[in-house]
């Protein structure tokens, strides 16, 4: 119970930085969706670009987060040779990268579609190299339980990057009109898309300054024989980062390929790509789960009795990721204010994409079996199994249902590759988990979604309390049967006070 407390508290620390920081950034979604108005399919391009540039940022980093983690926690291997070593490669090849993108950018921008704007390229390959070797960095921050300054740098590359946001398509807009000579010396009033880019590239830029402090003050030191072994270590995890990228992005990469026009193409994506944004609530919560978790695991994975932990932090995953589902459903008519009105018809992938997103933190929480026993091939499997599916069902039904097949793909993909992973798991790594109380809460979740779905009000809100009601019933049965008000220690302290 102790180390779930530890869990929470990080996972606390680590989630104000997401939670402050997605809900931040999501500010700039409807500022994106006025600025770029849906038929001007300038989102798309943004929803496109960062689609593409997740799969090398995952390749550049070829599971070397996790082999640090894996490493750094043996008791044979030196901490600091473990770091440096994983320093030195993920840089030289972060560098090599942004070498061979600059010189060969145009035949890669061509290839994309962005012909006309390499720039966009070229900006988003320096700030990949550079987010990749960030990674490390802010792995140690971890592995030193220092969740404070992962947090800040976190938050200010958040704060900065919409600042920035907010400079160049309001103020600078603005001042072209008033004070045109203010800002027309480096302003180009029609180039929206670039400067979101350019934003993205000055804050990476200042989060490595940031980082000095972790990248010196000790000698660099590559030791060929561990990097050997770390490189077969994390292969087969650098193989399933790359189908697990693909199972979340392959869907905006490929759009605009699957649709004869290419500009209707990425109108329907910057809608499909706007929409999800309203889902992503909770892959908040699962980004700072899995933070917290990682270092938490591998710390743990010398005791002998940690099963029925991971057990227990498998189901309280599942408990919080279900409400937040709900919360989702029951105030989407307020959310929906989070993208401009002209994007509202994609809201109707909120339900799916969140299911997936479900499936994703259980597939996250499964997945530590193969980590531990030192057979990340299982994972490589599983996603490249999920990925060949999600990509077969978006090449077959996206002509014909467009970004709804998308969405649907994803679901179904995550779903197989949990259900493999569990199966696969239960023989190499069993852990007993409460499939009982997991199976009532999503029964239960079914229920009050179908009571959302089964009752229709006008009335925004008539709507808005009925809803409140529904997600009060879950609420309800979360405390009485997983967090009963006498386990809270003062208000034990007070009952027991008080008891007649």
């Amino acid at each position: 119970m102790a180390g779930l407390k530890s869990l929470a508290k990080d996972t606390a620390i680590y989630g104000l930085s997401s939670i402050v920081g997605r809900f931040l950034n999501y500010l700039l979604v409807p500022l994106y969706t006025l600025k770029l108005p849906a038929a001007s399919g300038g989102y798309g391009v943004v929803t496109n670009i960062y689609a593409i540039t997740a799969l090398p940022l995952v390749i550049l980093t070829y599971g070397m987060e996790t082999g640090f983690f894996r490493f750094v926690n043996k008791t044979e291997e030196n901490a600091a040779t473990v770091y440096s070593t994983t320093l030195i490669s993920v840089g030289s090849t972060s560098l090599l990268f942004i070498v061979l993108c600059l010189l060969f950018l145009h035949p890669i921008s061509n290839t994309l579609g962005y012909g006309s704007n390499p720039e966009f390229i070229a900006i988003m390959a320096v700030v990949v190299g550079l987010d990749a070797f960030q990674a490390i960095p802010f792995a140690y921050l971890r592995y030193k339980k220092h969740p404070i300054k992962f947090a800040a740098l976190k938050l200010l590359f958040i704060g900065s990057n919409i600042f920035l946001n907010i400079f160049f398509l309001i103020l600078c807009p603005l001042l072209s009109t008033r004070f045109p000579g203010s800002v027309n010396w480096f302003y180009d009033p029609g180039y929206k898309v670039g400067y979101i880019f350019i934003s993205n590239l000055i804050c990476t830029g200042m989060v490595t300054f940031f980082m000095i402090p972790e990248l010196t003050g000790f000698p660099y030191k590559l030791d060929p024989a561990l990097l050997k072994r770390m490189l077969k270590y994390s292969f087969p995890i650098l193989i399933l980062g790359i189908a697990g990228i693909l199972n979340q992005t392959v869907d905006k990469m490929i759009y605009p390929f699957l649709l004869p026009d290419e500009h209707q193409a990425r109108v329907q994506l910057g809608i499909y790509g706007a929409a999800s944004k309203v889902a992503l609530i909770l892959a908040i919560f699962t980004q700072a789960f899995r933070y917290a978790y990682e270092p938490f695991v591998f710390g743990k994975s010398n005791e002998t009795d940690n099963r029925q932990t991971y057990a227990d932090a498998m189901k309280y995953f599942i408990i919080f990721s279900l409400l937040a589902f709900l919360v989702v459903i029951c105030y989407l008519d307020i959310l929906r204010y989070l993208i401009s009105p002209d994007y509202w018809e994609g809201l109707k992938v909120v339900p799916i994409v969140m299911g997936a997103e479900i499936f994703i933190g259980i597939y996250f929480n499964l997945s530590f079996w193969y980590k531990l026993i030192d057979e990340t091939k299982w994972g490589a499997y599983f996603s490249l199994a999920g990925c060949t599916i999600i990509i077969l069902l978006n090449i077959i039904f996206v002509p014909i249902y467009g970004y709804i097949a998308s969405a649907c793909a994803g679901l179904i993909g995550y779903f197989i590759i949990t259900l493999l992973s569990y199966v696969v798991g239960q023989k190499k790594y069993p852990i007993r988990y409460d499939f009982r109380t997991i199976g009532l809460y999503f029964l239960l979740t079914i229920l009050l979604y179908t009571a959302i779905l089964l009752v229709p009000i006008q009335n925004i809100g008539l709507r808005l309390i009925y809803r409140s009601l529904i997600l009060s019933v879950y609420l309800f049965y979360m405390i009485w049967h997983d967090f009963p008000i006498s386990r809270i220690p003062y208000m034990n302290r007070f009952l027991k006070k008080n008891k007649p």
